[in-house]
């Protein structure tokens, strides 16, 4: 069975959006932990909005030790109601988001990772389709923004399960769902 990493870089007051505010933490320790996570999946699971912007972006990239190439390979399933013409290995999963996520899930193949898509992993995790919650938090306060969580966000509790540190000052704060 695969599982569901979402991979969300947050400021300590929640912010999502725009992460233009990473830039001065990501190093090479950050890269090779990114790295790892993007090698250990075999599919995006993408929001709409962040689909969008990557499939703007990535497939002009290049690099060194493959990252641009294998994000642009792998297949993306994208959660949308308002796109209809799939574009950069993507597949849309168009009706009931969750019963598709199941259905993913079931079948053989390594992780489905999700990055940013705040909706969307607020709409997994009630679901309680999320297996792993990867928080890049980084020491900056935006004061405003979209949130991550929000008072619409579902009730979960987590337990945590590692927490990666770069010498940035950034960290990766790894959760699992509790017990149930």
């Amino acid at each position: 069975m695969r599982k569901v990493i979402a991979s969300v870089y947050v400021t300590l007051d929640g912010v999502m959006e725009s992460p233009a505010w990473t830039a001065p933490y990501f190093n090479d320790e950050a890269a090779a932990f990114a790295r790892s996570q993007l090698f250990a999946a075999d599919a995006l699971l993408l929001g709409r909005v962040t689909y969008q912007g990557f499939a703007s972006a990535w497939p002009s990239m290049t690099d060194d030790d493959g990252f641009a190439d294998r994000m642009n390979a792998m297949p993306k399933y994208v959660a949308t109601t308002t796109l209809n013409a799939p574009e950069w290995n993507a597949t849309f999963l168009t009706g009931d988001v969750p019963a598709a996520v199941t259905e993913l899930k079931q079948q053989d193949g390594g992780d489905l990772l999700v990055y940013g898509s705040g909706d969307l992993v607020n709409t997994l995790l009630k679901h309680e389709l999320i297996d792993e919650l990867r928080l890049w938090t980084h020491p900056v306060i935006e004061g405003a923004g979209k949130r991550l969580f929000t008072e619409t966000s579902p009730k979960a509790t987590l337990q945590p399960i590692g927490t990666t540190a770069f010498s940035t000052g950034a960290q990766v704060h790894a959760f699992a769902p509790a017990a149930r």
